[in-house]
């Protein structure tokens, strides 16, 4: 397929066709909006269904049972939406069901405002709703990587029985760029579920179910869960490292849309003299812990820039340890940060 022209929300639509998607539950709510507008008029055209549910509890709830009978299926919203759907997403990780969740951040606490934030860092990959559970969370930082990751997130989801969530701001939604789908899947070419709730012609019935009265059937279940996640974090790790020969002045660490706005910061830094990396975690969960300790071995300072007030900054700590200093600039409530005051801060840390 040639490339072409699209807005970053309009390519997660495309990308989730592309990758045998036919379902869609999800409900309105800005800066997301042109994805369930995009699927509303492109699944029926390829003989799926798309349907606007009357809240994203709701919505989540659809989610459960199509996922539960095989098919795929997956739904976007933005921050406070995804907030109304973390009962459902805590059910549908405890019954181990793959499901594919989009979320354009906006502004927060509370309604905010409608302009790109990062500030679901923490719910995105702590859990967001109840009980001991994780999300696969990829964080695309343009809007041919928000299409590659989303159609690789349903392969991710149907692999571990998870649901994965694709964490994008309103900028990876709204802007422009070229993009090309390198997969396309037919649906029915898709690999059997045998444990989905399809009929139980010729065997036992399948259960699908979250809800462990025994205590000692729950305790066994998390246990499975866990290890279920271990292996996402031993095989999941993504990253990219820029600009990093040997050694440098200043490792910037940041994901998404900051990432991109760092890089122009560093070619503006080279013309000053300072030699600056980026480190970008792709996976925000598994967080690539490891590979960040390796590169930031080899840089003098360690510079973390995100859009909110300092969420994915606590993992960074962590992995770096007490003893080596970690500086922040963050911007919030829809403010975005430009290279210009991005070198301003750095030539501050190295001079």
């Amino acid at each position: 397929m040639a490339k072409k022209l699209m807005k970053g929300c309009e390519a997660i639509g495309e990308a989730a066709i592309q990758a045998g998607c036919r379902h869609f539950f999800g409900y309105p709510i800005t800066p997301q909006n042109e994805i369930p507008e995009y699927m509303s008029a492109r699944l029926p055209q390829v003989g799926g269904m798309f349907v606007q549910a009357e809240s994203e509890v709701s919505a989540s709830n659809m989610l459960y049972g199509a996922a539960g009978a095989g098919i795929r299926c997956f739904t976007s919203s933005s921050s406070p939406g995804i907030s109304l759907m973390q009962e459902g997403i805590s059910y549908i990780a405890g019954a181990e069901l793959p499901v594919v969740f989009v979320n354009i951040m906006r502004g927060g606490p509370g309604l905010g405002g409608i302009l790109p934030s990062q500030s679901d860092y923490f719910q995105s990959t702590k859990g967001g709703g109840h009980g001991d559970y994780r999300l696969l969370c990829l964080a695309p930082s343009t809007v041919q990587e928000a299409a590659d990751l989303v159609q690789e997130a349903f392969d991710l989801a149907d692999k571990y029985r998870n649901p994965v969530m694709i964490l994008g701001d309103g900028l990876i939604g709204q802007m422009m760029e070229p993009v090309e789908f390198k997969k396309v899947i037919n649906p029915e070419d898709l690999p059997e579920k045998p444990w989905a709730t399809t009929g139980a012609k010729g065997r036992k019935p399948n259960v699908i179910n979250s809800l462990y009265l025994d205590p000692e059937d729950l305790e066994k279940h998390n246990w499975k869960l866990v290890k279920k996640y271990e292996e996402m974090a031993k095989n999941e790790k993504r990253w990219e490292v820029f600009n990093l020969d040997k050694k440098a002045d200043i490792l910037f660490v940041a994901y998404g849309t900051v990432a991109r706005i760092i890089k122009t910061a560093i070619e503006v830094l080279k013309e000053k003299g300072v030699n600056a990396a980026l480190f970008r975690p792709i996976t925000l969960f598994p967080f690539p812990g490891e590979a960040l300790e390796e590169t930031a071995a080899k840089c003098k300072h360690v510079f973390v820039s995100e859009l909110s007030t300092g969420q994915m900054i606590e993992d960074v700590k962590y992995h770096l340890g007490k003893e080596r200093k970690v500086h922040f600039y963050g911007r919030v409530g829809g403010m975005v940060m430009t290279p210009e005051e991005l070198v301003e801060e750095t030539l501050k840390i190295v001079k």
